[in-house]
């Protein structure tokens, strides 16, 4: 098999997202009337899923808008970057945000924030959910199932490695999660993004992962995957060969539709919901009417069976809710991330 380096994958996924689409008929004006380009700004590099989401969602609003909708990638620090420079930008709607739960997160895991994220945006439309999947290297032999793996870490009380994309990820606080709920001893050795982390973990340098869905769905369906109308090997698949790691469960309490036959966290009597809920957000102080406007169009693009079904293709559910929904849904999350990081003690500068 033809391996691919991470860079070839991006830039890959980024330029497939750009291809055409098919595109509702639907004859909308230009809106927001007098506000020319638009920006979408995705807080992390092109090429990633967040991005590869904000360029499906940019293509669509364009479509209706008969306008021009690009997007910018703003990338570091953990997305506070990009969030200060869209919570200090234009509010007259020429500036859309695409998020995920850092938004909900950062304000635990930083001493000061440049930005509120509580006050500073307005919630539009949740476009999608990346449940993560708890992965072991396949030298666990005798590591079957999520109780098998309890079992062995108990034996074994803090023998048992796992890796992240680094310290205050999702990723991470998902193993956080699980060593609360379980009382298992585990090391967390936090890696500069999944890649370099699942590559150890394939190498058997670490024991376990609770890497994002995309990271891992190469593994799952086989060599290949259909990303945006492109068939090509997955991020993890690109570099190694299949087989090499067991999936064990995904840490959601439904069976997403692209793996209706895999075990969840529920089926080991654990409730554990974990993963990345991308949405689509704008400045506080954007008119109404716009507001009002994004959410119904949002809803309607995501009724899209060609954006539903490419979504999948990815490792993704599309999982439209309201705003007011929305906004309910990351209290929770703040809520409960505030919870594991107070428990854990993760700080980071």
């Amino acid at each position: 098999m033809k391996k691919m380096s991470r860079r070839t994958i991006a830039k890959g996924l980024a330029a497939a997202a750009l291809s055409p689409l098919a595109r509702p008929a639907i004859a909308q004006g230009t809106f927001p009337n007098g506000v020319g380009t638009i920006k979408l700004v995705v807080p992390y590099p092109a090429g990633g899923a967040t991005d590869v989401i904000g360029r499906i969602v940019a293509d669509r609003l364009s479509a209706l808008w008969h306008t021009s909708v690009i997007v910018e990638n703003i990338a570091g620090a953990a997305a506070n970057i990009g969030m200060d420079r869209v919570a200090k930008g234009p509010t007259d709607g020429s500036t859309l945000f695409i998020v995920p739960p850092q938004i909900a997160i950062n304000q635990y895991l930083y001493a000061k924030l440049a930005f509120d994220p509580e006050k500073d945006f307005v919630p539009i439309a949740q476009v999608a959910n990346l449940p993560n999947i708890l992965v072991v290297k396949k030298q666990l032999a005798e590591v079957k199932t999520v109780k098998d793996l309890i079992d062995y870490a108990k034996k074994n009380p803090g023998k048992l490695n796992f890796a992240s994309s680094g310290s205050g990820t999702t990723i991470h606080l998902s193993g956080e999660l699980f060593k609360s709920m379980t009382g298992i001893e585990m090391n967390h050795i936090p890696y500069r993004g999944s890649a370099p982390a699942m590559n150890d973990l394939v190498g058997g340098q670490v024991d376990l992962m609770f890497d994002n869905a995309p990271s891992v769905i190469g593994q799952v369906r086989g060599n290949t995957v259909t990303a945006l109308g492109v068939t090509t090997q997955s991020s993890v698949q690109g570099m190694i060969d299949a087989g090499k790691i067991k999936v064990l469960s995904i840490l959601s309490r439904e069976r997403p539709s692209f793996m209706r036959d895999s075990a969840t966290m529920a089926d080991a009597g654990l409730n554990v919901d974990a993963g990345l809920n991308i949405g689509l957000y704008v400045p506080a102080g954007t008119p109404a009417a716009i507001v009002s406007r994004l959410d119904a169009e949002m809803l309607q693009i995501l009724k899209d069976e060609a954006i539903r079904k490419r979504f999948v293709e990815l490792g993704m559910d599309v999982t439209p809710v309201s705003q007011a929904a929305l906004t309910d849904r990351i209290r929770s999350e703040a809520a409960r991330y505030k919870t594991i990081i107070e428990q854990t003690g993760v700080k980071l500068n």
